[in-house]
């Protein structure tokens, strides 16, 4: 066991001094996945409008919605 662990210790990561680049990877690592979610929501919104506007247009379009009372 290397000096300085004490007898029981139980993390499951290794201890980076703080001298080291290993948090900045970290860092910019869940910086970028952030970025690249928010990507993907704004992508996938505009989709889920573009739907919503649609179904709209099909249910005021469609001559016996109002009757059935059913959207599909």
């Amino acid at each position: 066991m290397p000096k300085g662990m004490g007898r029981y210790s139980f993390f499951p990561y290794p201890r980076y001094g703080f001298g080291s680049l290993y948090p900045l990877f970290d860092i910019l690592l869940i910086i970028g996945i952030i970025i690249v979610l928010i990507h993907l929501f704004f992508i996938a919104a505009t989709y889920v409008i573009a739907l919503v506007v649609l179904i709209a247009l099909r249910m005021l379009i469609r001559p016996n919605f109002w009757r059935y009372g059913r959207i599909w």
